[in-house]
């Protein structure tokens, strides 16, 4: 990424990139373990993805639930690519973990008689087995908690920090991060963290559509970043697309409100315009069904009506459960003039998570060595083809843990010590007309907005080869813009948080567009209509995707739905 040279530094054992449940879970647990931990997060400590999380967090807690249920719903879910391996270590470990963050500190809601944690349904899950916090306000409760502890144990952060790209030692090994913190003081401008560990945990990249639930800050910085570091990332086409998102019109953009999954869970229908529940009968489960075929059913509705929305209907709640088990949602309704009391609530699909990410083993680690991912970032084969509801915080609890195991394991000698330190190189020379990989032009600000445009007409619910290809043409088209831009006047945009975020996002789109064309099926959140069915025989494995150093993708498969080791990495081949 072109930036000036680094112009302080400071040191740590471990940078941790992100400071949602995973990143923060990763910077407790290491600190407990006696490493030195620098948090760096892009807004607020508090001010993650994970804080707007409203349905809560799944995990075999309740009477007659058992992890292998857990497991067989995740499975069902993920479309045939799940990682099994993967899935059964989130499923048995989930409910130690959840009580592991209970003592860290957070409240979920619990029967006021016999202090049990009160339990949900959600879709896809044939079980209550979604703790919550706060009626409605799940995320908002743990970041609480992970904070409050963090600042508790004294944990170095730098906030409001966009973190650039990796700094790699003499032998290939991650050594530390470049960022950028905005604001005035100490650690203004562009610097460097120091450190024989880094840990991507930088959330989503919803931000590449137009209307999303994820917050401004998801611009898929973890994701580009590994990319440019050499890391492989997996399964990108899959995105879920949150069925009930509140519309707010045809313009509306950005962060758009969401309707959790937990008011169908407790009841609320799916109905058209005219009362109808359309989902009767597309599945067994009806509004519960898993999300990518609950959002394909209110898209079919819609374009069947030529309608832009369709309609959530809870009015049967009361008033009474819609204050106490719902607040956010009630209090966002109103905000824009709806009362779900006595009206049924607009929704429409959104883009809402990223199944796919950069690659990781089952200890988080990617294919740089020393580079570690997890939560939204990352693609540990839990989710396969679509994530099951409310499987995310716990993924990310998970395996936070499971990373901060691995890097107590290593040599301290491994991860300390000033021989490891790079010499910064200069980072704002690089060769005219060089691709992303090797330091290419940035994006003005303005180019977010084509992107997101672009990546939602060609690339949201409803995807063919034709839409696919033509955003993929609009996107080189974008970065080819900007070469010239370089070539013909020797300056590219101005470096800056805006133009980083446009930069990154374009890199993230033409690798999911990629993938999106490459996969001709559709399997779980990836719907082609070109190629409305499913092939195991062909299609069951994993796209990964690398960028070359001239900005060019290399997109390969997998020989099976299971993950290679980084040893069998070879074993990959191009699809013919």
């Amino acid at each position: 990424m072109r930036a000036p040279a680094p112009g302080w530094a400071t040191e740590a054992d471990v940078v941790v990139v992100g400071s949602g449940v995973a990143g923060l879970t990763v910077a407790l647990r290491c600190a407990a373990a006696g490493a030195k931990v620098t948090v760096v997060t892009k807004a607020r400590l508090d001010d993650g993805s994970t804080r707007w999380a409203q349905g809560g967090i799944a995990a075999a807690l309740g009477e007659g639930d058992t992890p292998e249920q857990h497991l067989d719903d995740t499975l069902v879910a993920g479309a045939g690519l799940c990682d099994e391996r993967a899935v059964r270590m989130l499923v048995t470990e989930g409910p130690d973990a959840v009580r592991r963050l209970i003592g860290t500190g957070a409240r979920f809601d619990a029967d006021d008689d016999t202090g049990e944690i009160l339990l949900t349904r959600e879709g896809g899950h044939h079980r209550r087995r979604i703790a919550h916090a706060g009626g409605d306000a799940t995320g908002a409760e743990i970041s609480r908690a992970l904070v409050d502890a963090v600042r508790a144990a004294g944990i170095d952060t730098v906030e409001n920090a966009l973190v650039l790209d990796l700094l790699k030692d003499a032998s290939g090994r991650a050594a530390g991060v470049t960022l950028h913190v905005m604001g005035e003081g100490a650690r203004d401008g562009v610097g460097a963290v120091h450190a024989g560990a880094v840990v991507l945990a930088t959330g989503g990249m919803g931000q590449v559509f137009s209307a999303t639930t994820n917050p401004a800050v998801s611009t898929g910085d973890g994701v580009a970043l590994a990319l440019r570091a050499g890391a492989e990332v997996s399964d990108l086409e899959f995105v879920q697309f949150h069925p009930t998102v509140l519309w707010l019109g045809p313009e509306a953009e950005g962060q758009q409100p969401l309707v959790s999954e937990a008011v169908r869970g407790e009841g609320a229908h799916l109905v058209d315009a005219d009362g109808v529940r359309f989902m009767m009968g597309q599945h067994e489960l009806a509004e519960l069904a898993p999300r990518d075929i609950v959002a394909k059913g209110i898209t079919r509705r819609m374009l069947e009506q030529g309608t832009e929305h369709m309609y959530l209907d809870a009015r049967h709640f009361g008033a009474r459960m819609w204050e106490h088990r719902f607040p956010t949602i009630l209090a966002a309704c109103r905000a824009h003039g709806i009362d779900p009391v006595t009206q049924p609530i607009p929704v429409a699909p959104a883009a809402h998570y990223a199944s796919g990410g950069v690659w990781t083993d089952l200890r988080g680690r990617t294919t740089v060595p020393g580079l570690y991912a997890c939560g939204e970032t990352a693609c540990t084969g839990v989710h396969g083809a679509n994530r099951l509801a409310s499987n995310s915080l716990l993924e990310g609890l998970v395996f936070a843990e499971r990373i901060a195991a691995d890097i107590a394991e290593r040599d301290p000698a491994d991860i300390a010590g000033p021989a490891r330190i790079p010499d910064p190189a200069p980072r704002d020379t690089a060769a005219p007309g060089a691709g992303q990989g090797g330091g290419g032009p940035l994006l003005a600000p303005e180019a977010r907005y084509a992107v997101q445009r672009i990546m939602t007409a060609g690339a949201g619910v409803l995807r063919s080869a034709t839409s696919l290809a033509h955003a993929a043409g609009q996107l080189d088209r974008v970065r080819d813009d900007a070469v010239e831009t370089l070539r013909r006047d020797g300056k590219t945009a101005e470096p800056g948080v805006e133009t980083w975020e446009a930069t990154n996002l374009l890199l993230v789109a033409r690798v999911l567009v990629a993938a999106a064309l490459r996969r001709e099926e559709t399997r779980g959140c990836h719907w082609r209509e070109d190629r409305p069915d499913r092939d195991d025989a062909a299609w069951r494995r994993h796209l990964l995707v690398t960028l070359g150093p001239d900005g060019s993708l290399d997109v390969r498969t997998t020989d099976s739905a299971a993950f290679p080791s980084p040893t069998t990495r070879s074993e990959t081949e191009s699809h013919p």
